[in-house]
């Protein structure tokens, strides 16, 4: 005779999101009993998660979570977009970034190998991926904290939740602080849409910068082509693409070449300290391309697009703030997806 009734099944389903008919098989299994119960229903999304688990999880979305003393981001992939928007897995996400930013657990890693209420994350995991149908991964995690009151800390994350930042500044005195969490917001927003790889120039690998170069100058030659076409105004060829290259003697050459250039066109030789350091700085500007493009500090800020974003938080903070932290996830990036082919799938359900 069945020790459950229908008030049983019913709880059985809340507590656990599986369907009706699993919950009173589950219960019938473990006769009645209600923990029996979830952990068969457990070993049972453990079976369905090991099928699911070998699908690649390239969707998701990007979760961030800010307080007053720490920041914390999380990818979770699904296998679809259609099940990100779902909100049994927003429920999930919700509970897993809670998780991380109350455990205070700074990367994917830590996450994974976690307790979660009572159980291992993995049981925890594998349980959703069964409930939810899809393979779900825990793919990356940062965490920016400090319990000093002159680090101010912010982030961002972007309307679709495909593409999150944080941003960490250490400041000269809690003033400065308090008012430059409020602009590393908007920074923040800014490396969400510009896209930065890291910091500062100072962050790329020298090999890395070295093989960038050939083919960023030949981009410039490529588009001053175009522009000749066109009738327009040439851009200036670079021959370096980054400030790691710009070393004291390239700078001081540069100068030279400039000051002889003023001479040849007979510029007074009392009025070239007003004019040199435009020049110079234009110099550097064509000569760090690379800077530009991937490290935030050396973009142009969006909000004001006549300096760097370097610049721009040296300006607000009266030169008290530098942002020494950030992260920057967009769902799926690095992710390989083999592109099926749909004939030979069918084909291979028909055999």
């Amino acid at each position: 005779m069945a020790k459950f009734g229908p008030k049983d099944i019913k709880k059985l389903r809340e507590t656990t999101n599986a369907g009706m008919m699993d919950c009173k098989k589950a219960l019938t299994e473990a006769d009645g009993d209600f923990d029996g119960a979830i952990a068969w229903l457990r070993e049972k999304g453990l079976g369905a998660a090991a099928k699911k688990a070998s699908k690649v999880a390239a969707e998701g979305v990007i979760s961030v979570k800010v307080g007053d003393d720490k920041a914390v981001i999380i990818e979770i992939n699904s296998q679809t977009d259609f099940v990100a928007q779902n909100d049994v897995f927003k429920g999930v996400v919700n509970t897993i970034t809670q998780h991380a930013f109350n455990n205070n657990l700074a990367n994917a890693d830590a996450i994974n190998n976690s307790e979660i209420d009572g159980q291992a994350f993995s049981e925890y995991l594998s349980l959703q991926i069964a409930t939810i149908g899809e393979n779900l991964v825990v793919r990356r995690a940062g965490m920016i904290s400090s319990d000093d009151e002159t680090v101010a800390i912010n982030g961002y994350l972007h309307a679709n939740s495909r593409v999150g930042v944080l941003l960490g500044a250490k400041c000269e005195d809690k003033d400065t602080a308090d008012k430059v969490r409020a602009e590393l917001k908007n920074i923040a927003m800014h490396a969400a849409a510009m896209s930065p790889k890291t910091l500062s120039y100072k962050d790329f690998d020298a090999q890395f910068v070295a093989d960038e170069t050939n083919g960023r100058i030949e981009k410039v030659k490529k588009e001053n082509e175009e522009l000749t076409r066109l009738g327009k105004s040439l851009k200036n060829v670079p021959e370096f693409v980054s400030r790691q290259q710009l070393t004291d003697e390239i700078i001081a050459k540069a100068k030279e070449a400039i000051e002889a250039e003023l001479k040849a066109e007979g510029k007074p030789e009392k009025i070239w300290d007003r004019i040199v350091p435009g020049k110079l700085d234009r110099y550097i500007s064509d000569n760090t391309l690379l800077d530009q493009e991937l490290a935030l500090l050396d973009q142009k800020y969006v909000m004001d697009d006549s300096m760097t974003v370097g610049e721009y938080i040296n300006k607000v903070s009266k030169g008290k703030a530098e942002i020494t932290d950030f992260i920057r996830l967009e769902v799926g990036e690095g992710i390989e997806v083999a592109e099926e082919d749909f004939a030979a799938e069918v084909a291979k359900q028909m055999a």
